[in-house]
């Protein structure tokens, strides 16, 4: 299948944890204590998500004293939306295509 969206990204953001933890980084940058608070899930459960995020590329670490901070990288989501707008756009101006059997 021909698609110009980053197939790899999307898995990890399909996962419902993962996607609240994103949706909270939106809003401030938080510890892990903090995503532990929010979510309600396990540390060790949290930390695995992190890393998964972290390798991705979705979220950068900032180390203070010692905890660790999560930021969200916009880009990498704003990078993505953008291939989902380039796919609609073809859509629409393709709108009219059909190819015969």
């Amino acid at each position: 299948m021909l698609t110009s969206v980053d197939t790899e990204l999307l898995k990890v953001l399909a996962d419902p944890l993962r996607l609240q933890i994103v949706t909270l980084l939106a809003h401030e940058t938080l510890c892990t204590t903090h995503l532990v608070e929010e979510t309600g899930a396990r540390q060790t459960n949290l930390s695995n998500h992190l890393r998964v995020l972290r390798e991705a590329g979705v979220v950068e670490t900032e180390p203070c004293g010692r905890f660790t901070y999560y930021r969200l990288k916009p880009d990498v989501l704003a990078a993505l939306a953008g291939q989902f707008a380039a796919l609609a756009d073809t859509a629409r101006t393709h709108a009219d295509s059909k190819r015969s059997c």
